[in-house]
């Protein structure tokens, strides 16, 4: 099927499981719990929940069960935010951030392996092509 949505799925999903093998089997973390490790891991300074939510585009549900779980690992701190008590800031504790400065490179040389069946070029094209589209969706930068 050329139905774009349904093959950028099917990629993302074998991607994502690809990588969850690397730390699910040493942190016992999942998908989720990755995705806030990761988001939080890109800052020095506490992110409200509401920020992973929107820069993982996952559901607030999910989010709130996998901080629950990395709280109770101690690989997240919980906050109240200074100027509204009703939000929630998170960081990563020094746990947390050791488990994450372990498993970037680890995931990085996964993702290298599974990409290397394009040539740099291609690389380098379709990293292009995935910020054009998401800019053209408003996307928010993780990084910023």
């Amino acid at each position: 099927m050329k139905f774009m949505p349904f093959r950028l799925n099917r990629l993302a999903a074998e991607f994502s499981n690809a990588l969850a093998m690397e730390y699910m089997a040493r942190f016992g973390i999942d998908i989720p719990e990755w995705r806030v490790l990761a988001t939080l891991g890109l800052h020095d300074a506490p992110r409200s929940a509401q920020y992973v939510v929107r820069c993982t585009r996952t559901h607030k549900s999910r989010i709130s069960r996998a901080v629950g779980s990395l709280v109770t690992l101690g690989y997240v701190a919980r906050a109240e935010a200074m100027d509204d008590r009703r939000e929630v800031m998170l960081e990563l504790t020094p746990k947390g951030r050791a488990v994450y400065a372990e498993l970037v490179p680890l995931l990085l040389k996964r993702e290298e392996a599974i990409l290397s069946c394009l040539s740099t070029e291609e690389r380098a094209q379709l990293d292009h092509l995935m910020d054009k589209l998401e800019k053209s969706f408003d996307l928010v930068q993780c990084g910023d």
